[in-house]
């Protein structure tokens, strides 16, 4: 956590992130623990190989490193590829720049964040985008290293100048030094950095210790005899002062030399299949091991006089090894011809037969008390003990597989061997049998009361033995199914049956817990009994709790990351370990308090799984976790044993530098940068991302969020890209951070600033002009409703006004007229007289006034009352007013109507009808006619005629209208004023003809255009 926090502060406090990866790469450079466990054989490391010929990357790999970015570097014979544990990427320079040449033989991440790249020409620098050449320093570059100045320094061979062999470039400035500097070698082949700061620079036959003036020389040649010439095949310095140098002398065993203490020692390594010519690289890690490439072997790594070797025969990529590296998490690089591997440690160390297994089939383990683990195995029992595997096997094992093991108070150990049960002792087994000789049987679980009485489940019967011998053989039928024994620390002993009971067994008494579990899968597998009485039991579907008399199943319900519990086992802080199908669950006591009180909560749990070594699987056998007196835990799994610390957890606290690698918008890649901007109306988008983590980077997990998109963190879990889709022009900020194998998250995590442009239609002038144009445009809408309101009143207005008008004509050509006539004979009347006859008289014709002037009121009523509204046929309208009493009896009135009626306007149509009625009015008033003929005719037009016999109208008023009278005028009025034409044909012989034709497309609301043009009405 100290690396976490410093992170944290670090980036409170502005420091840039790369310094801070610097610093971070530097802690743990310099921290000696950090680093392979040199106790554990190389095959228990995590090992995975790329191979080139898998199509991992191309060219054939040279040297690797790692800059602070946290990228691993891989230089090849055509080139540059990064790598961030999951994608390899092969390198471009930026445009118009190139590397001298693609052959890359030498790389260093320095702690500015550079990546210097060494060629078969020259030295390149690669550092925030930018490439620099420096061609003046030519020759091909065989090794660099940074010293605590920040300087670097280069050995290079096949110069084309003669400066010197050694380089030194510092601040864009570089010297070389040579012969006048005392280096007593044109070519430097090696180059190394000793603890003390000085540099080792090896030669074809010389190695050179030297500081700037000083050089001081080892295994020069001054004979240069052929029998004696020796050359420098590898160096390599360690931390704490000792230099390993390959010398080849033509000796047939590896011979190399140290430097410790100011002297070289010989150090011969015959047990090594290969010599001093074959040694291709050597490398001390930070534990201060040494790692020893060959040219045909692969790798020997040497620790004191332990010697321990990996080849392709074991995975390695290929027997010839090139240069090896470590990164800042202590993974442990090796680079090949044929690919590149690593090795790292693991949380749970596996042994097989490659580390001294009898046969890869343990079934069973017990640790006993002096430390030496038992492992039940294929036809032998296996035991480790101070770190060396032993099998006991043969006639040394009396029979060919154990069944199950215990260790009583006396140390003893009791197996179950085939049918039977042994005691071994001092290096002897000893059989315990029936009284008549015979076995026990199938031993299934043993254990040993609080009184020392050893409880064996073995065939039907559960068996007490004391002092070795047999007292009691119980059977029965709930007996016969128990598959697991523990004993009771308050006394007695427990029992797990196979349909998911518990049994407590105490002073011949019994105490059945039924299980109530519904299932297949209810078989209590292991029990571990706490020191108050309760029961903790595993089945294949949860684990369970028995306590005060009460079950309660802990399952994946509660948060457990699967089902299928094998096994389980305490350690030494009380913490529950589960060995499941899905890996180590470890819980802590007090989080199994917490669950017991509320058994519907989430507990918190530690999961290792397969990228922490572990590897679970189920076996039929008991025990099959067991845990060592050190506080270690023993696992099987029918295969192989498992073995881990909980005390030494080696945890991964370096936060994983985060970096964003990629933008893709429509499919078009873009590289993230400062001012990065995307094109308008952009729909697809994906961010890649990566956490520079190599330990276990399937493990990696992120959290990413686009401010002003994401109201929160997203989980993608280990996806490494982030996908969003129609995002609205704008600014945005994307953030996204990563933790590492063991949950260390760097919070910092790395940010992309981007910004999607504006489409022209998008654009805030675009958006002002709208909003200009939709306020015109309302208020231009509301001026014409508002014009329309006032176009309507008018209508309206007008409307009134000439209904008015002829009103007033009306009244003033017939109603009021009568009305004066009426009066002039009331006048007449009322002079006066004392003639009664001409009195009587008067008033008769004032009575026939009277009476005409309430026919002609009532004819005017009955025009403004009498519409077409209420009916849409004309004719009947027509009809009522020939009988409705104003045609005169000597009037014949004649209706005649042609065509099927239609549907027609309202108005148009009471325009029509007012026409007409004017029509027939004037002809009963005016024409002194005999006959009068109505016609209605329903065609692509509608015509009314009106024709009488009579007097007709003399020209003048048929065509200006009589003084002072309307009714001519309203009627050609009315018919302007619905678009109809009006005929007035008059002669004093033939009477009066007026005709109205009103266009179909006014008057006849459905009307319909054939396909060649003609309007057809629909009645």
């Amino acid at each position: 956590m100290w690396c976490a926090n410093f992170v944290v502060r670090a980036e409170n406090l502005n420091i840039p992130r790369s310094l801070l990866l610097c610093l971070i790469s530097l802690f743990f450079a310099l921290s000696s623990g950090w680093g392979v466990d040199p106790n554990n054989r190389i095959s228990q490391y995590a090992h995975t190989a790329w191979r080139t010929k898998d199509g991992a990357f191309n060219g054939s790999p040279i040297v690797i490193t790692q800059t602070t970015d946290g990228y691993l570097w891989i230089g090849t014979n055509i080139g540059l590829v990064r790598f961030d544990g999951v994608r390899f990427t092969s390198w471009s320079p930026p445009a118009g720049k190139r590397l001298l040449d693609s052959r890359i033989f030498s790389l260093l991440g320095t702690h500015d964040g550079s990546l210097w790249i060494g060629t078969g020409y020259s030295i390149s620098r690669w550092k925030d985008g930018e490439l620099t050449n420096y061609p003046e320093l030519s020759g091909r570059i065989e090794s660099i290293v940074e010293d605590a100045d920040g300087a670097v320094w280069l050995a290079r061979t096949q110069p084309t100048d003669t400066a010197g062999p050694l380089c030194r470039v510092k601040d864009e400035r570089f010297r070389c030094y040579g012969a006048s500097d005392g280096i007593p070698f044109a070519l430097a082949i090696q180059l190394s950095k000793g603890s003390s700061g000085e540099l080792w620079v090896g030669g074809y036959s010389e190695l050179c210790r030297w500081k700037p003036g000083s050089c001081i020389s080892y295994f020069a040649n001054a004979s240069r005899r052929p029998e004696t010439f020796a050359s420098l095949r590898w160096i390599a310095a360690g931390a704490e002062g000792s230099v390993w140098a390959a010398i080849d002398r033509s000796r047939p065993v590896l011979q190399l030399e140290q430097f410790e203490r100011g002297s070289w020692v010989n150090r011969a390594f015959p047990e090594i299949p290969a010599n001093n010519s074959d040694v291709t690289a050597l490398f001390v890690d930070r534990n201060e091991t040494l790692w020893v490439g060959t040219a045909h072997h692969g790798v020997f790594r040497i620790r004191g006089k332990d010697v321990d070797h990996f080849g392709s025969a074991d995975g390695l990529s290929s027997d010839a090894v090139g240069r090896f590296s470590q990164d800042a998490e202590g993974t442990l690089w090796v680079v090949t011809s044929e690919g590149i591997d690593n090795f790292r440690d693991l949380k749970v160390v596996s042994y097989s037969t490659r580390e001294g297994l009898s046969a890869d089939a343990a079934s069973t383990v017990l640790a006993s008390r002096d430390g030496t683990v038992w492992i039940g195995n294929y036809r032998a029992l296996d035991f480790l003990r101070a770190g060396k595997l032993i099998a006991i096997r043969g006639h040394g094992l009396p029979g060919r597989n154990v069944t199950t093991m215990f260790e009583d108070h006396a140390g003893r150990l009791w197996v179950g061997v085939d049918s039977g049960l042994w005691v071994y002792d001092r290096g002897v087994f000893s059989p315990v049998r029936h009284s008549d000789g015979s076995a026990l049987g199938i031993v299934f679980a043993i254990t040993e009361d609080v009184q020392g009485n050893i409880w064996v489940r073995a065939g039907p019967h559960l068996d007490r033995i004391r002092d070795l011998k047999l007292q009691d053989e119980l059977t029965s039928a709930q007996i016969s199914t128990a598959y697991t024994l523990a004993a009771n620390p308050r006394g007695g002993i427990v029992l797990g049956l196979v349909n998911g009971d518990l049994i407590q067994y105490q002073d011949g008494k019994t105490q059945t817990i039924a299980s109530n579990e519904i299932g297949n899968r209810r078989q209590i597998r292991d029990l571990v009994v706490e020191t108050d009485g309760s029961v903790w039991g595993t089945t294949l579907d949860e684990l369970a709790l028995w306590k005060d008399g009460v079950r309660k199943n802990l399952t994946t319900r509660n948060g457990l990351p699967c089902d299928g519990i094998f096994a389980l086992v305490r350690d030494n802080r009380k913490s529950l370990w589960l060995y499941s199908q899905c890996g180590l669950i470890a819980i802590d006591k007090a989080e199994l308090d917490r669950w017991w009180e509320h058994p519907d909560g989430v507990v918190k749990f530690k999961l290792l799984d397969v990228f922490d070594g572990v590897q679970p699987g189920l076996t039929s056998l008991k025990p099959q976790a067991t845990r060592s007196p050190d506080g270690r835990l023993w696992f099987v799994n029918g295969q192989m044993l498992q073995v881990l610390d909980p005390e030494h957890l080696q945890e991964n606290v370096i936060p994983p530098p985060v970096q964003v690698e990629e933008v893709v918008a429509d499919r078009k890649s873009y590289a993230p940068g400062k001012d990065l901007r995307l094109p308008p109306r952009t729909r697809d988008l994906e961010i890649a991302y990566t956490g520079l983590s190599f330990v276990a980077p399937q493990k990696v997990r992120f959290r990413y969020r686009l401010e002003n998109r994401d109201a929160a963190w997203q989980e993608p879990g280990t996806r490494r890209q982030a996908f969003y889709s129609d995002l609205p022009p704008g600014n945005y900020r994307f953030r996204v951070m990563a933790c590492n194998n063991d949950g260390i998250w760097n919070e910092a995590g790395a940010t992309l600033d981007f910004r999607v442009a504006p489409a022209w239609y998008q654009t805030i002038w675009f958006r002002l002009l709208c909003a200009v144009s939709a306020i015109f445009l309302a208020w231009a809408l509301y001026r014409l409703r508002v014009r329309q309101i006032a176009r309507a009143l008018s209508a309206r207005f007008d409307e009134r006004l000439a209904e008015r008008t002829r009103i007033a004509r009306d009244l003033h050509d017939t109603f009021l007229q009568t009305i004066q006539g009426s009066k002039l004979v009331a006048d007449d009347a009322l002079d006066p007289s004392t003639d009664p006859v001409r009195m009587r008289r008067a008033m008769e014709q004032l009575s026939v006034w009277l009476a005409q002037a309430m026919q002609e009121g009532r004819a005017a009523l009955n025009s403004l009352r009498t519409s077409t509204t209420q009916s849409n046929d004309l004719a009947e309208a027509f009809r009522r007013a020939t009988e409705n009493g104003q045609v005169p009896s000597s009037i014949e009135a004649v209706l005649s109507v042609v065509g099927d009626a239609r549907d027609m306007h309202p108005i148009v149509r009471d325009e029509v009808y007012r026409i007409g009625y004017e029509a027939i009015r004037n002809a009963y008033l005016h024409s002194h006619a005999s006959r009068l003929e109505v016609k209605l005719r329903y065609d692509q037009d509608l015509t009314v005629r009106v024709q009488d016999n009579g007097v007709g109208i003399e020209p003048a008023i048929a065509s200006r209208g009589k003084d002072g009278h309307f009714g001519l005028r309203g009627m050609r009025e009315r018919a302007a004023r619905i678009g109809a034409q009006i005929t007035i044909v008059t002669s004093p012989t033939s009477g009066t003809d007026v005709t109205v034709v009103v266009p179909g497309r006014i008057v006849f609301r459905k009307l319909r255009t054939t396909k060649f043009g003609e309007r057809k009405g629909r009645g």
